[in-house]
Order: C-alpha cells, then sequence, then structure tokens
C-alpha cells in the first residue's frame, strides 16, 4: 500500500471521528440544555406560583386587599403554566375554591384552597423527577459515547504516534546517510526501503544515480587528470609570479616564476607552510608581511642581475560546493605582476621631463629680463600696444617658469632626489610667510584673507619651512583662483593629537565628490574649470606633505565651497 493511501486512512478516520464526537457532544449537550429549561420553566415556576398563594392566602386576615391582588396574580401565572397532566383540573378547582372562599370565608373553605395548592405542588415535583431522571439518563448516555468515541480516536492517535513517525523517519535517515556517503565520493552505496511503494521508488531511483555517479567517476578520471596537466602548465608558463595556498596557509602551488625569483626549490615547499618557508627566506617573509594588507608601492627584487619591480596582489579564492548555498574559502592566490618596463619607462619620462625642464629654465629666465630691460623707460617710450605686448609676454614668460618649476619639483620627488630639512617650525610663521607671498594676487580680487590659530604658542611642527609653505602657497592661490569678487577664505590651525591641521576654506563653487579621490593626481584638472594650470601643484603637494609623513586631503560640494587640509605631526 502507498504511504499516501496510510496517511489518508488513517487520518481521515481520525477527523471523521473527531467530527462525529463533535457532533455527538452538541446535541447531547443541547438535549441536557432542553430538558433543564423544561424543568425550569414549566414545574420549578409552578412550584414558586404556589407557594406565593400560600403566602398571600396566610396573609388574607391581616391585609385583605392586597393578599387577594398578590394571590389572584400569581394564580394568573400559574394558569398560563399548566405543563403537567391532571394540573389544569388543580388549577380550576383552586379558582372556584378561592372565588366560594372570597364571598363566605370559612376555614373549610381555606382548607381546600391548600389541598388544591398542595396538589399542584405534588404535580410538579414528580413532573422534575421524571425530568431529572430524563435528564440524567441523557447525561449518561452522552457520557458513553463520548467516551467510547474518545477511546477510538486516542488508540487511532497512538497507532498513529508510533509508527507513522518511525515509517517516515527511518527511510529518511538511511537516504540522508546515502546522500552524505555519495558527497564524500562513496559512489558504491545503495539504499534499501521496506514499505510504501513511494520510499521504493526513490530508493530505486537512489540506486541508479549512484550506479551513473560511479560510472561517470571511472571514466572521468583521466580527463581530469589531463585537465590537471593543462592547468598546470598554463600556470608555469605565466609571466606572473604565483603561489597557491589553501585555507591552512599550507603552500599547494607555486609557478616557474616565483621559483626563479624566491630561489626556492618547488619539492622542498609543497606542502609546508608559508609560515616556515618565511624563516629562511626574506621574500616569502616580505610577502607574508604585506599579504593581509598590500602595500601601495612595488616591491624592488633583484633577478637576472638587475632591479626588478613587481605589484603584490592577493586573491582570496572562495567557492559555492555543489548543492550549497553559502561561500566556503579554500585559501588565496598571492600574484607579483612584473611591472619592471614600466617603470623603466616611468623612469625615462622623469628624466627627460627633469631635463627638459632644467634646459627651458635658462631661456626663459633670459627672456622675462629682456622683458623687463625693454620697460625700462632707459631704453625708449613705448606705446600701449607696445605696453600691452610686453605685458602679455611676461606673464607667459612667468607661467612658463612656473611650469618649468613644478615639473623639476615632481621630477624630484619622482626620483627621490627631494631633499626635506625638517626642523621644528611654528604654525603660525608658516601662515604668515604663506599669506605674505599671495597678497598681491588676493588684493586685485578684493578678497580677505583670515586667519584662526587653536594651538598653543609652544606648539610646533616638524616639517621642512619652504616646501610647506609652497603647499599654503598653492592651497591658497587655487582659493583666490577659485573665489568670487569681495569674498573672505579663511585659514585654520588646530591641534589634533599628535598633530596640527592646516585647512584653508573658500567660497568658491566648490569641486563635485566623485573629482575627490582624482584631484591629487597627476596633470588631473575638473572638467569645466577654467584649466590654465598644468594639474601638477595638487600632486607636487601631496608628495610633499606625504614625505614630511603628514596626511592631506579635500572636503567639498558643489556650490558649497571647498576646504583643502593637511596634517604634519607636532615636534
Amino acid at each position: 500500500m502507498k504511504l499516501k493511501t496510510k496517511l489518508t486512512l488513517g487520518v481521515g478516520l481520525l477527523f471523521l471521528l473527531i467530527v462525529l464526537l463533535s457532533v455527538m457532544g452538541s446535541v447531547y449537550i443541547n438535549k441536557l440544555k432542553s430538558d433543564t429549561e423544561k424543568i425550569l420553566n414549566a414545574n420549578y415556576n409552578s412550584i414558586e406560583f404556589s407557594k406565593n398563594m400560600l403566602l398571600a392566602l396566610d396573609r388574607i386576615e391581616t391585609d385583605r386587599e392586597a393578599a387577594v391582588q398578590a394571590f389572584r396574580k400569581n394564580n394568573e401565572l400559574q394558569e398560563k403554566n399548566l405543563t403537567e397532566s391532571g394540573e389544569k383540573e388543580a388549577t380550576q378547582s383552586l379558582n372556584l375554591h378561592f372565588n366560594s372562599y372570597l364571598q363566605h370565608p370559612d376555614d373549610e373553605k381555606e382548607k381546600l384552597i391548600r389541598e388544591d395548592l398542595v396538589r399542584i405542588m405534588t404535580l410538579n415535583m414528580k413532573g422534575i423527577e421524571r425530568k431529572s431522571d430524563m435528564a440524567i439518563i441523557t447525561a449518561e448516555n452522552a457520557t458513553f459515547w463520548i467516551v467510547s468515541l474518545g477511546t477510538v480516536c486516542f488508540l487511532i492517535a497512538f497507532v498513529l504516534l508510533f509508527n507513522l513517525p518511525q515509517t517516515i523517519a527511518e527511510p529518511i535517515s538511511q537516504l540522508t546517510s546515502g546522500i552524505r556517503q555519495i558527497a564524500n565520493k562513496n559512489y558504491s552505496e545503495r539504499v534499501h526501503f521496506k514499505g510504501s511503494e513511494e520510499f521504493n521508488d526513490l530508493a530505486r531511483s537512489f540506486n541508479v544515480m549512484a550506479e551513473k555517479l560511479q560510472e561517470y567517476e571511472s571514466s572521468n578520471l583521466s580527463k581530469q587528470l589531463m585537465d590537471k596537466k593543462r592547468i598546470e602548465t598554463l600556470v608555469n608558463n605565466m609571466h606572473d609570479a604565483v603561489i597557491g595556498l589553501d585555507e591552512n596557509h599550507f603552500i599547494y602551488m607555486i609557478n616557474n616564476e616565483a621559483l626563479k625569483i624566491t630561489h626556492l626549490n618547488k619539492e622542498e615547499i609543497i606542502g609546508k607552510t608559508v609560515h616556515e618557508v618565511a624563516v629562511n627566506n626574506d621574500l616569502v617573509r616580505e610577502l607574508l608581511k604585506n599579504m593581509d594588507h598590500p602595500q601601495k608601492d612595488p616591491i624592488k627584487i633583484v633577478a637576472d642581475h638587475k632591479e626588478n619591480y613587481f605589484e603584490q596582489e592577493v586573491v582570496p579564492i572562495n567557492i559555492i560546493k555543489t548543492g550549497e548555498n553559502e561561500k566556503r574559502y579554500i585559501g588565496r592566490v598571492i600574484l607579483l605582476r612584473n611591472i619592471t618596463p614600466f617603470k623603466e619607462l616611468d623612469f625615462a619620462k622623469t628624466n627627460f621631463i627633469a631635463t627638459i625642464s632644467h634646459e627651458l629654465k635658462t631661456p626663459i629666465s633670459a627672456i622675462k629680463m629682456g622683458v623687463q630691460l625693454l620697460e625700462n623707460q632707459k631704453f625708449g617710450e613705448l606705446n600701449e600696444q607696445q605696453k600691452e605686448l610686453l605685458k602679455s609676454i611676461n606673464e607667459d614668460g612667468q607661467r612658463l617658469l612656473d611650469i618649468t618649476g613644478e615639473l623639476l619639483n615632481l621630477s624630484q620627488v619622482e626620483t627621490g632626489n627631494i631633499r626635506l630639512n625638517i626642523e621644528p617650525c611654528s604654525p603660525k610663521e608658516l601662515v604668515q610667510a604663506a599669506i605674505k607671498n599671495v597678497e598681491k594676487l588676493a588684493e586685485q580680487k578684493n578678497i580677505s584673507i583670515v586667519t584662526d590659530y587653536e594651538t598653543g604658542d609652544q606648539d610646533a611642527v616638524a616639517a621642512d619651512f619652504d616646501k610647506t609653505v609652497w603647499v599654503m602657497n598653492n592651497f591658497l592661490s587655487n582659493a583666490i583662483k577659485h573665489s568670487f569678487q569681495d569674498e573672505t577664505i579663511s585659514i585654520r590651525v588646530e591641534r589634533k593629537g599628535p598633530s596640527v591641521s592646516f585647512s584653508i576654506t573658500d567660497t568658491g563653487k566648490g569641486i563635485d565628490e566623485k573629482y575627490h579621490r582624482q584631484i591629487f593626481d597627476r596633470y588631473f584638472q575638473v572638467s569645466g574649470e577654467h584649466q590654465n594650470g598644468t594639474g601638477l601643484g595638487l600632486a607636487i603637494s601631496k608628495n610633499f606633505i606625504e614625505k614630511q609623513h603628514g596626511e592631506i586631503g579635500v572636503k567639498s560640494s558643489l556650490n558649497q565651497g571647498s576646504t583643502f587640509y593637511f596634517l604634519l605631526p607636532v615636534k
């Protein structure tokens, strides 16, 4: 028999019996309620009326009018509640005797009235006893049938409770165990269920699947080995160094390029942890140190008798196993990208810029000196057009001179030839020197510069005075250039823990947040701006500050102005 049929029959029968039990209980409860209401409404009320008439008859000599009225009222109620056999005749007799008593009162007539009332009360008492017996029989029948049906329901539920869970759970447990064996690649596992047709079909399907998996495993083993060899060959022929680590930091893969630059032997390190290898290898120790927090600067490695530069990247490996939903970490891969050709090109570019800038600086200075000589009145008067032309030549010469100066600064930073004279510097003196350099530029746009010092008089920063003033000049000149006429630029100096913060705030149009990460890149200029600069000033400023172990940044939003800031360590 099918499991579904068993469940339907057992649960269905139990459901029908529970419904029958509920219906029968409701019927018997309603019947008991009806019997009780009959006793209360029919017999009990008649006894109550008769008792009230007896009390009124007792008071008729003391308060005749009230007693007669009470007697007649209860008598009328009794006449409307005639339910027992002989009760009507007794009530009629009571009326005749009472009326006769009212006309000619005597003890004999009063006695007849009392006999009539006792007769009515007796009839109703017998009715109460009879109906009470009927209610008891009804209650006994209800108890019998409810207990009988309840017992049957209990037996069926008991059978289902002990047989049904085992019937379902045992095959499921066997199937779960078989699936685990298959998941562990034990494809010879088979299951056999006894009982319902559904579980037998499930066992047959499972066994067919296991046989096919076993066949597939056997037939694809050689193909898997070939794929493994192909992947290993591909990794070994990569120009980038590759080191594979499992979740426990054991080295399971390393290609030829990585062996060449680390000077390791593959047979000696495969199966060892990277920490064990790092004990005797400086490069692996450096890679291990940067594994969780890779450094931005390239790693310089001497290989093939020359300096090579590599970028380290750590790629975590997470997989989702078949049939699962959550990712599982199984290790990581360390990649070392060889960027030596790009680094060599960068060095060549930097040297070329430095050379060209140095060569251009002398003739540009000569051109400016010639312009200044021409402006001297000793060499003759100049008309307005000539003066305007000389002014334009002087401005262009100054702009070219500034560009060559920035290019020279940049080349010094990139080649590492920059010389910093780190000494204790007063924040106030740094700010005043920078303001003095841009006073005339600010006066041209009627811009005022206000300062706010929140540092102590004894506070000093460890900085190169000239380079730091150069950075502040760059910030201030940019603020003046992007501010409107008659505005105010504020300089704020405050102590922040172990550093002093210098911030320059303008009221210009601001910088969109999407450009904040690029604003300090070389040659970058915000689109839409009047691009009359080189895009090098902020890049050089960033290098100057970071070389002094400081921090630089910007806070700005469109139409909200800009705040450029840098922090230097306290001396």
